[in-house]
Order: structure tokens, then C-alpha cells, then sequence
């Protein structure tokens, strides 16, 4: 069971249909593992129908309905395989589409010698959304964040000087924290990361890349 968790906030644009596409779609997989967040928001859900039956009904233009008429004759939308699928595990849905295949498939980069990234395409343009794959005992040099991040752990777990995370839980990081993430000694940590804006090492050893680190976005 997850023990992060997005903020009230978080949920509450998420469920009003707000938040960025990106982001959104993180939320969207914690709720996969978190049985907490998908009875939050529900009562919201039933909250805003509550709300919504008390308003006054709004006519609906002739244009209006032939365009919905005209989306039943649409093609289908993206498939992908089953979360029962025994090679992809409790995988969130809405990565199964994105990713159309499971980690080995995917095109990794090598940032450093324990951490690779993928990039994966939501058409938000606003945002990168990507893959980290840690290994084992392997670090993230420590960095900021020129932006937002959030991080949800998909696969083994990390810790760093704030707390230790595991497979479901959900991070949000503001633009000035600091930290270095290190995976489980045990096994290679998978984490979802959206980011507005390229990460930022702060160590002499690392600082070097921070020119030709930008944002994968789109």
C-alpha cells in the first residue's frame, strides 16, 4: 500500500479535469496502487454531480450534437494489454498505452552509470514525462529542480534524506529541494517522472552537464 500521496490539492484538480495532461496522467497511475486516492476521489466525483444536477440545464446546439454524433464513427481508441498480464504486473493502464510494450522495449538513454532515462510522449507540451530506471544501490547525483517533479515509484524503491519510497508512492518536489535519490541495495528502481523543466546537478562532478541538460517535452 502506497504511503505518499499526491496533495488535496493535486486530487481536487485532478478530479475537476485541470491539471495538465502530463501530470495528470501520473495521478491517474498512483491511483492504480492506491486505494486511498481512488475513494478521495470518488467523493469528489460524487460531490461535483451533487453540484452539477443543481444547476440550471444549458441547451445544447444543433452543432454541438452532430460533432459528438460524428465521434461514434471515430476508430477506436489506442489498446493495450491487460493490467492481469502476468509480463507487465499492477502496470497502470494509462503507461501500457504510452509505452505500447514493457521496459525492455523501450529506448533507454545512459545519464550516468547507474541511471538511465526514457522518454515516452504524452502531447503535452508543457511537460516531460519519462522513465528513470536506477540500478540497484545506484545513485542520482544531487541536483534541484529548476521546476516541479512529480515521482511515483513503478518498480523496487529509492530513499533519499527526506524519507524511503516504495512501488505506488507519489512525490511531489518544488522547484528549490534538493536531493539524491539511491535504489534499494535489494533490486533496480523504476520511477515515472514529470518535470516542467530540466533537473539541475549541484556536485562539482556532475555540474558540468547541467548546459546540455533540457526538457524532453511534448
Amino acid at each position: 500500500m502506497a504511503k505518499f500521496h499526491p496533495s488535496v490539492d493535486l486530487l481536487t484538480e485532478y478530479t475537476a479535469g485541470i491539471l495538465p495532461l502530463a501530470q495528470s496522467a501520473c495521478v491517474s497511475a498512483h491511483l492504480n496502487y492506491c486505494q486511498q486516492c481512488q475513494q478521495h476521489t470518488a467523493r469528489m466525483q460524487d460531490l461535483g454531480a451533487v453540484l452539477f444536477d443543481g444547476l440550471s440545464p444549458v441547451p445544447v446546439g444543433d452543432a454541438m450534437l452532430d460533432t459528438v454524433l460524428a465521434r461514434l464513427d471515430e476508430e477506436p481508441p489506442l489498446s493495450y494489454r491487460r493490467a492481469d498480464d502476468l509480463s507487465l504486473g499492477r502496470m497502470p493502464a494509462v503507461l501500457q498505452r504510452l509505452m505500447r510494450g514493457d521496459f525492455t522495449e523501450l529506448v533507454w538513454k545512459k545519464v550516468t552509470s547507474s541511471l538511465r532515462i526514457s522518454y515516452l510522449k504524452t502531447g503535452d507540451p508543457g511537460f516531460e514525462f519519462a522513465l528513470y530506471h536506477i540500478k540497484a544501490g545506484g545513485r542520482i547525483p544531487e541536483h534541484n529542480h529548476r521546476g516541479s517533479e512529480m515521482t511515483l515509484v513503478l518498480q523496487g524503491g529509492f530513499s533519499d534524506a527526506a524519507g524511503s519510497y516504495h512501488e505506488g508512492d507519489f512525490i511531489y518536489r518544488e522547484a528549490s529541494d534538493t536531493h539524491a535519490p539511491t535504489a534499494l541495495q535489494s533490486e533496480d528502481c523504476i520511477c515515472l517522472a514529470v518535470l516542467d523543466a530540466p533537473l539541475k546537478f549541484t556536485g562539482w562532478k556532475y555540474r558540468w552537464m547541467n548546459p546540455f541538460l533540457r526538457l524532453h517535452a511534448g
